[in-house]
C-alpha cells in the first residue's frame, strides 16, 4: 500500500512537471541581482499599475464624471499601444525576445505615462484653478504636480531601457505617441465631451451610480473642505442643543 502511494505522488509530481507554466508578463519585472538601481527601477516599473489602482479608487469613490472620461481614455490609449504594436510588429531587445511573445514597438510602459502626464499637465494649468486668485502657493503646487509626473514619466522610461525590456527608439516613440494621444484627448474632453456632462449626470443610471460633474468648481478639494467643514459644525452644534434640552 505504502509503495502504491509513493507510486501515485511520483505520478501526480511528473505530471506537474511536464506541465508549461507561464508567468504573467504584465507584473514580471526583473532586474540584474545585487544591482540597487535597477531594483529601484524595477519597481518604478510598476508605476503604472499604481495609477491604475488610483483611478478605480476616485472612480468609486468620488464618482466624478471627468475622472470616467480620463479613466477611459487610458484604456483607449493601451488599445492605441496593442494597435501599434501588433501593426509595426517589432521585436524587444534579443533576449528579451526569447521571454516575451510581446512585440515591444511602441513601449506600452512609455506611452502610458506620457499619456497620463500630458494630461495631468492640461488639466492642472488649465480646469485647475481658484477662481481669480492665482497666487504663489497655488503657482508653487501647480509645479511640484507637474515636476513630480514628468520626474516619474523619465524615470520608468528610462527604466525599460535599463532593463533592457526595450530600445531607446521604442520607449521615445511609446512617449511621442501618449504625449501626443494625452493631448488629443484632453482637447476631446474639454471642448466635446464636457458640454455633455450635465445631460450625462441627469440620466437616471447615472444618479443610480451616484456620478457627479464638478466642471464649473474651479477648485473641487477647496469647495469639498469648505463645505464639509460647515455641515459638521452645524451638525455639532445641533447635536450639542439636543442633547442641552
Amino acid at each position: 500500500m505504502a509503495a502504491s502511494e509513493e507510486d501515485v505522488l511520483l505520478s501526480e509530481r511528473s505530471n506537474v512537471d511536464e506541465l508549461d507554466w507561464v508567468p504573467i508578463k504584465l507584473t514580471l519585472v526583473e532586474y540584474p541581482k545585487g544591482d540597487w538601481l535597477g531594483k529601484i527601477l524595477a519597481v518604478s516599473s510598476l508605476s503604472p499599475f499604481g495609477i491604475l489602482s488610483g483611478f478605480v479608487a476616485l472612480i468609486l469613490f468620488r464618482r466624478d464624471v471627468h475622472t470616467v472620461v480620463f479613466f477611459l481614455g487610458t484604456m483607449l490609449n493601451e488599445l492605441l499601444n496593442q494597435l501599434l504594436k501588433y501593426t509595426l510588429c517589432e521585436p524587444r531587445p534579443m533576449h528579451r525576445h526569447n521571454l516575451y511573445s510581446e512585440y515591444g514597438m511602441p513601449s506600452a510602459h512609455s506611452q502610458f505615462m506620457w499619456f497620463f502626464t500630458s494630461y495631468v499637465i492640461y488639466f492642472v494649468c488649465i480646469r485647475l484653478h481658484h477662481m481669480n486668485n492665482n497666487t504663489t502657493l497655488e503657482n508653487v503646487w501647480k509645479t511640484v504636480i507637474i515636476s513630480s509626473c514628468v520626474s516619474l514619466a523619465v524615470i520608468v522610461s528610462f527604466s525599460r531601457v535599463y532593463l533592457q525590456y526595450h530600445t531607446w527608439r521604442q520607449v521615445l516613440y511609446g512617449a511621442i505617441v501618449g504625449f501626443l494621444f494625452g493631448s488629443v484627448w484632453f482637447a476631446a474632453t474639454y471642448f466635446l465631451f464636457t458640454p455633455f456632462f450635465p445631460v450625462v449626470v441627469s440620466w437616471r443610471i447615472s444618479e443610480f451610480l451616484l456620478l457627479r460633474d464638478t466642471t464649473l468648481i474651479p477648485n473641487v478639494l477647496w469647495f469639498e473642505y469648505t463645505n464639509t467643514r460647515q455641515e459638521a459644525r452645524a451638525r455639532g452644534r445641533k447635536l450639542v442643543s439636543m442633547k442641552s434640552q
